[in-house]
């Protein structure tokens, strides 16, 4: 992997990821763009004792372009983009509507390709091996921004989900604090360590599914299973077999396994609603300890929790989405039409 590190036309740091090493990346952002003002500001909600990014800037965001002037394609020509050269492995650049930056954190767009018609699913393995490289790069830079406690990769895909520019890309946020659903895994991880000897919950976990009947793959550095109390339709969670706190903690047999077992993964979500079915809607998200001291979780360490990613998608049976509405919206008790177990069984028959 070689790495190329740029700027665009109004400061923003803009990243290549390439597969070939003696790749040159010098073109400019010809762009007349002025420097970026952002108005992100940290609100405590004093009630729940979360956090609420306000970030009012973000209305006038890019809102589904036509294909032809797709902001994360290559620059083509007199068609300028974010991205100034006229092709590319994998991108990373600072986002130019950031929900978090300054000292609130800071917001990046992955692009994984610059194929626009493309999916994370139809990659190559070289490919989304470079992805994974990329985000393991960027977690390590990002965890050293005086800000940054936390760094979240993840990827929305599908209008359904909310996504506004139809090109195969995630996100990257670096939250200056600990968010509150790995707050919420911490604590648990806590209180069972102490009531079980010193038992790590996250391998306690792992260790139940294996031996249960909802993995839905294993290889052998990777198992995926669709968890007991799952929250949506279908949702799977993917560990590495060796607990590490986040993806620099990846070996190099894991990092080799990951594009197999991930792509197989992705191919059966889009196959799980049959055939003629638009892409299945989904979010794939990558749950990473914190970085820094835990020191209101008695006990815990960054070693102790286990790096793994949540993949489900919001669509429940054919033609129909599961909305979160008051039980789920309104008091954060989930409501699953689809039992784990049969959400399983389906995304085993449709294996390749």
């Amino acid at each position: 992997m070689k790495k190329t590190s740029t700027r665009l036309a109004d400061g923003r740091e803009l990243i290549y990821y390439d597969l070939r090493d003696d790749t040159v990346r010098d073109a400019v952002d010809r762009r007349p763009l002025e420097r970026t003002h952002t108005t992100s500001e940290i609100r405590r909600d004093p009630l729940l004792g979360d956090q609420v990014a306000i970030a009012s800037h973000r209305q006038g965001r890019t809102y589904h372009p036509p294909a032809d002037q797709c902001p994360l394609c290559p620059t083509r020509g007199d068609r300028l983009s974010e991205i100034p050269d006229s092709s590319y492995d994998v991108v990373v650049f600072e986002n130019r509507f950031p929900s978090l930056a300054g000292d609130s954190g800071r917001c990046e767009v992955v692009c994984f390709t610059s194929d626009h018609d493309a999916s994370f699913a139809s990659l190559t393995e070289e490919q989304a091996r470079l992805v994974l490289d990329a985000w393991t790069d960027r977690t390590s830079e990002l965890s050293h921004l005086p800000s940054v406690q936390q760094v979240f990769c993840f990827e929305n895909r599908g209008e359904e989900i909310g996504v506004t520019l139809g090109h195969p890309h995630g996100q990257i946020y670096a939250y200056p604090f600990t968010t509150p659903r790995t707050a919420l895994m911490l604590r648990s991880l806590a209180t069972h360590k102490e009531a079980a000897g010193g038992e790590n919950l996250f391998d306690a976990v792992l260790a139940h599914e294996l031996a249960g009947e909802r993995v839905v793959l294993e290889g052998e550095h990777w198992a995926a299973f669709v968890p007991y109390a799952a929250h949506w339709p279908y949702e799977v969670h993917l560990y590495p077999k060796r607990r590490v706190p986040d993806l620099l903690g990846l070996d190099e047999a894991a990092r080799s396994e990951f594009p197999q077992v991930y792509l197989e993964l992705l191919r059966r979500f889009d196959r799980i609603f049959g055939e003629g079915e638009p892409p299945t809607p989904y979010i794939a998200a990558w749950h990473q300890a914190p970085f820094g001291t835990l020191e209101e979780f008695e006990g815990v360490t960054r070693d102790d929790f286990a790096l793994h990613l949540e993949l489900f998608t919001i669509r429940r049976t054919s033609g129909k989405l599961k909305f979160l509405a008051g039980s789920e919206s309104g008091m954060n008790v989930f409501i699953n039409d689809v039992p784990p177990e049969r959400a399983a069984e389906r995304l085993r028959e449709v294996a390749s």
